[in-house]
């Protein structure tokens, strides 16, 4: 018996087992984003006030997400997971190999990766490349790159204040994190902003400069300045509230949700806004999603009735509940192929 027919017996065998458990029905199984996890959540609490049971929501981050709803079907396994960015293929193979194959991909809304700080410390108005001198582990110096040497904003720029340069932000498993390498970094090191990367994307063929840009242009540094704080991003909120020389990443959400006490740092002199985000005015922003397993939707009791609810105009639409609590909503015609792409299971 070859090993595909064999994975394909287990597989039918995981599935069947779920379906004789239907009259066990265990509630609904979420992960994924710690961005999208409130807006989720928010969904969870009006879906059980209106007679449903509530979904057990977990904020594991994308990346952990992504492996846990990729490595099998069956009751034990997630039925949805969120996502601050899109499948990589790489998730995508795991999800084939594991049987995940009939996956609905829903865009939710748009987020703004903010940097904030408390409302006690100074007024920040940063550009890309100034945030990029700040966190990367190696930055140009004197036509090399060299580790990090910076301490303080003001020895990035003199028009900066004299404090030390503390930022909280996401661990590598975080669709957050990855955002913000490629929303920053990146587009520092393949703009035109500064020599050392203008003259290495001169002297190399796209493929060696890309693979330069993944091995020294995406490693945040670790000698003290950025700390990792994990997937819950209040954690962040509280961190910022207790040091107001500190700033922090997170998704828009999380300062939409505490602007009492909290301020955003501007990028390039924009303040991110429902407008700005929206309109691409302001500079880090990015496509939120959540991902179905479509095997699980009629085994798995009121799941489909919980992403009906999920993508309905009263939670994601323009006045929608979701809009109140910071997500940037969808135009009229994406909104419709969301709604569609999760009411219909299309495959991705």
């Amino acid at each position: 018996m070859s090993m595909k027919i064999i994975n394909r017996t287990i597989l039918t065998a995981a599935f069947v087992a779920l379906a004789a458990n239907i009259a066990q029905a265990r509630e609904i199984k979420i992960v994924g984003s710690s961005t999208v996890f409130p807006y989720t959540q928010a969904v969870a609490e009006e879906f059980a006030r209106s007679g449903g049971t509530a979904p057990t929501v977990e904020s594991t981050g994308t990346g952990g997400g992504m492996k846990i709803f990729c490595s099998g079907i069956g009751e034990q396994y997630p039925d949805i997971t969120g996502a601050s960015r899109a499948m990589k293929s790489s998730e995508k193979q795991l999800c084939d190999k594991n049987g995940v194959s009939d996956v609905s991909e829903v865009l939710i809304g748009y987020d703004g990766l903010s940097i904030a700080n408390s409302r006690k410390g100074d007024t920040l108005d940063l550009t890309k490349v100034q945030i990029y001198k700040a966190l990367a582990s190696k930055v140009p110096i004197d036509g090399k790159l060299i580790d990090n040497p910076y301490k303080k904003w003001s020895d990035i720029d003199a028009s900066l204040p004299p404090i030390a340069i503390i930022t909280y932000g996401p661990p590598p498993t975080s669709g957050t994190r990855d955002a913000f390498i490629e929303l920053v970094f990146h587009k520092v090191c393949k703009g035109d902003k500064l020599d050392f990367w203008q003259k290495a994307k001169a002297g190399m063929d796209k493929s060696a400069f890309k693979e330069m840009i993944n091995l020294e242009c995406t490693a945040m540094r670790q000698d003290g300045p950025f700390i990792e704080a994990g997937e819950n991003d209040n954690l962040i909120v509280q961190r910022l509230n207790a040091d107001p020389n500190a700033v922090g990443i997170f998704g828009y959400s999380f300062l939409f949700e505490n602007m009492d006490t909290l301020q955003a740092v501007k990028i390039a002199s924009v303040e991110p806004t429902m407008d700005t985000i929206g309109d691409g005015s302001y500079g880090i922003s990015r496509p939120l999603y959540f991902y179905i397993k479509n095997a699980h939707r009629k085994v798995i009791k009121g799941m489909q009735e919980f992403i009906e609810a999920y993508v309905s105009d009263d939670a994601m639409g323009e006045d929608g509940y979701l809009s109140e609590r910071g997500l940037v909503v969808l135009p009229d015609d994406e909104l419709a192929a969301s709604q569609a792409a999760a009411l219909d299971a299309k495959t991705m």
